[in-house]
């Protein structure tokens, strides 16, 4: 019976943890994988890998998102458009492009609460990766599910001209 009761305590506890991310913890993860961070708690602005970010959270809606910018959506012709709705599909995996306000974004969106340490450092990665990776192999990590008809180079090419404006 004592066995069962430690069990399920320190399940109880496991459970609770990762599902207790907040602005706070959020921040401080953030703070030590950022080359810089700025803002304030639920809206802040960081550099990551040269790379800059957005990181945006709603703690009364359970909502968090983290953005980088790629171009305007004006520099997009249809087979980008085409190649990034592929790669939403088979390599950007849990990182999305999306367009809003005219600009082109790497996207990680997930509730707040249930996200973990490591979902968020993975996040940040995948974002980095999706935005890196736009127009050559369009992934957020090594990681490609079958049937992408996107030519992967054995070298990505990273295209430089970038909308990195807030």
């Amino acid at each position: 019976m004592n066995r069962l009761l430690i069990t399920l305590v320190l399940l109880g506890s496991f459970y609770s943890y990762s599902q207790n991310m907040n602005n706070s913890i959020l921040q401080e993860i953030i703070q030590k994988k950022a080359d810089t961070l700025d803002g304030v708690s639920g809206n802040w602005k960081f550099i990551y890998k040269e790379i800059p970010m957005l990181c945006v959270t709603d703690e009364t809606n359970n909502r968090m998102r983290i953005i980088s910018p790629i171009t305007e959506s004006s520099n997009l012709d249809e087979d980008l458009l085409l190649d990034a709705m592929t790669a939403n599909f088979h390599s950007a995996l849990d990182v999305k492009y999306a367009i809003s306000n005219g600009i082109l974004w790497s996207a990680y969106i997930h509730p707040l609460k249930e996200l973990t340490p490591e979902q968020l450092e993975n996040a940040i990665s995948q974002v980095y990766y999706a935005a890196k990776t736009f127009g050559t192999t369009f992934s957020s990590t090594e990681l490609l599910f079958g049937g992408n008809t996107i030519q992967k180079d054995s070298e990505p090419k990273i295209k430089e001209n970038k909308t990195h404006k807030f």
